[in-house]
């Protein structure tokens, strides 16, 4: 069979995007190119199933997936994009290149922007995507929708609120959790007794929280008036609603930083 999607690059986030291709076989592994300069696990299993990672002929390509390092876009582009069809869409997954920097090389095929979590490799990750045309979001939907919720954004500058809030967000979380169980650790509880209890009950929390998706209501429903969980909350909350703006606004700034480079 011919490359009808081409994975250019293979490191975290193309590998995670891999692995759920394979995960819930939304992409034939027949129809994958996959173009990464050095060995890759899960490029050598993707070829046992059938990809191709030495395409030679990628005249038929329909979608590129381009997964590489922000700073290496533009040499990597111009080597590919006299070979790709006109027609084909380009969707990126690479943190603040914009999509104009990308037409320069690109020209004017339809563009998408898609910035999902590593969870992708299980299915179970969350993605904000922007497209150019309607047939770039439909390749959004075919590539992406079996792999994460889609979380479509009007406005191309959404998609940076986005990498700093949840591109970035999955290390905010394993950061909460990690002091949640240094402060058990604090009061005599052992490391793995802390982590134990804050990764189970941070897992718990999110759990209900899918099933039922409002955080006010949940927090009401745990904190009883005069309780111990109010009490905690009026410590936390204040704290955790600025700091947490704070965050955001520092990795939006480094993405809006990165992107006057692209």
């Amino acid at each position: 069979m011919s490359v009808r999607t081409l994975l250019v690059g293979c490191g975290r986030l193309g590998g995670a995007i891999l692995s759920g291709w394979k995960l819930t076989g939304s992409v034939p592994m027949a129809e994958l190119g996959i173009l990464t300069p050095s060995r890759k696990a899960v490029a050598d299993a993707a070829a046992a199933d059938g990809a191709d990672l030495s395409p030679r002929d990628i005249s038929s390509v329909e979608t590129v997936v381009l997964a590489v390092k922000p700073a290496k876009w533009r040499a990597v582009s111009e080597d590919l994009a006299s070979q790709v069809p006109v027609g084909a869409t380009l969707i990126s997954v690479m943190a603040a290149v914009r999509a104009d920097a990308m037409a320069e090389v690109w020209g004017h095929r339809p563009i998408a922007r898609v910035m999902p979590t590593t969870a992708v490799s299980q299915a179970r990750g969350v993605a904000a995507t922007w497209g150019s045309t309607s047939q770039a979001r439909d390749a959004i939907e075919r590539l992406f929708g079996p792999l994460a919720k889609l979380v479509p954004v009007e406005r191309e500058a959404e998609i940076d609120v986005a990498t700093a809030m949840s591109g970035s967000g999955a290390a905010f979380a394993y950061a909460f959790v990690r002091a949640l169980a240094r402060a058990g650790i604090a009061r005599g509880l052992t490391d793995q007794q802390a982590l134990d209890l804050a990764l189970a009950t941070v897992a718990g929390a999110v759990g209900k929280l899918e099933m039922q998706p409002d955080p006010d209501g949940l927090v009401a429903e745990v904190a009883s008036p005069g309780g111990t969980t109010e009490a905690g909350l009026r410590v936390l909350e204040p704290s955790l609603t600025q700091l947490l703006d704070r965050t955001v606004a520092a990795s939006l700034e480094r993405v809006e930083d990165l992107s006057l480079g692209g």
